[in-house]
């Protein structure tokens, strides 16, 4: 019986984050504190930039590169995630991708931020790089995040730090994977 009731209980907790998530001022109420590790491909509702807005961040393709277009990684490997950010909200969002948001950390427990090279700031795989870090009200867009790595590193941990300092954390396979994988790697050649 003590399960049911903490079950409800934390139904009704979501539903009224949810709920205050879409109010009038767009304003997003995620409070602070750690993440659980999520499942790579599981989806997290962040707070856009300021706390306002609610983006739904999901990343769903990894690729390991040596070479990037005339790109050449300084530490061995690029590793590429492509991501998706959904806003089912009125107004527009925008997320902390352009703003340093996106995080790897090496199984060794060192954090690199994104574009942690001049070689991976300056990948952009066509069709996978929409640009901007603002999210149309009810639409989303696909987008890629590129770090410097050595080979020891591949299969870390993708943190993305919302706009309220919320961080999420995804456990990313060690090889290339996602439905997108092989269109993401021959966009990057």
């Amino acid at each position: 019986m003590r399960h049911i009731v903490r079950a409800a209980a934390l139904v009704a907790a979501c539903c009224l984050s949810l709920t205050a998530c879409s109010d009038g001022d767009d304003r997003s109420d995620s409070p602070p504190g750690p993440r659980t590790e999520l499942e790579f491909g599981q989806s997290a509702d962040t707070a856009g930039v300021g706390g306002r807005g609610t983006a739904q961040i999901t990343p769903d393709a990894v690729v390991y590169v040596d070479k990037a277009g005339a790109e050449t990684p300084e530490h061995g490997l690029f590793a590429v995630v492509r991501f998706e950010a959904e806003n089912r909200s009125k107004t527009s969002v925008r997320t902390t991708a352009g703003k340093g948001g996106f995080r790897w950390k090496t199984p060794d427990g060192k954090t690199l931020k994104a574009g942690n090279s001049e070689g991976a700031g300056r990948i952009a795989p066509v069709g996978f790089s929409e640009g901007a870090p603002d999210v149309s009200p009810k639409t989303y867009q696909a987008d890629s995040v590129a770090f410097d790595i050595a080979a020891a590193e591949k299969g870390g941990t993708l943190v993305y730090v919302d706009g309220n300092g919320v961080s999420f954390h995804w456990k990313i396979p060690s090889t290339n994977s996602g439905s997108a994988a092989s269109a993401l790697k021959s966009a990057l050649q």
